[in-house]
């Protein structure tokens, strides 16, 4: 898994993984937002659905860690072995929405995502224990490797998915 050398080297690796992906939804029809091709899994919308629904809990955990309220991952309606569940609550919330709209609502995401990551020090954010949400699994992870695993990677794993759906689409 990549690591950061600071907050720097993260929000900078949010900011361009972020842009690229996003970057890719110019060129799709509103007509076709949710049409599924074979070989790709999700559909566009799904694909924006899926990071605005990560980047929302991220924040949220902390929001409600921070005003003494308890925090149960990755939500209180779902377990972590129901994720599939999760995502189609996502999918359902944001359906109603254009790309155009959702194109907004994750450069909002992604501008309050990187203003949260700055508010952090040092200790919270690359050291075990940051935040009482980031240690709720077995594996207790440092908030950057939470960040990282809900944003950056699927930034880079989503952009694979919708070049393909694209291309694929065309063909």
């Amino acid at each position: 898994m990549q690591e950061y050398a600071d907050k720097e080297a993260l929000i900078n690796e949010i900011k361009k993984t972020a842009e690229l992906f996003i970057k890719e939804f110019d060129d799709v029809l509103e007509n076709d937002k949710r049409r599924l091709i074979e070989g790709v899994d999700k559909r566009p919308q799904e694909m924006l659905a899926y990071q605005l629904g990560w980047m929302e809990l991220l924040r949220g955990w902390d929001s409600d860690e921070l005003a003494g309220k308890k925090v149960v991952t990755p939500d209180p309606s779902y377990k972590w072995n129901q994720l599939g569940k999760l995502y189609q609550g996502f999918y359902e919330k944001y359906n109603d929405y254009t790309l155009i709209e959702m194109k907004e609502m994750y450069y909002s995401a992604v501008n309050s995502l990187i203003l949260w990551v700055q508010d952090f020090n040092d200790d919270e954010l690359f050291n075990p224990g940051g935040r009482n949400w980031a240690k709720s699994t077995p594996s207790n992870w440092p908030v950057w490797k939470w960040i990282h695993i809900n944003t950056v990677a699927p930034f880079k794993s989503f952009r694979s998915k919708i070049r393909k759906w694209k291309k694929l689409c065309k063909a």
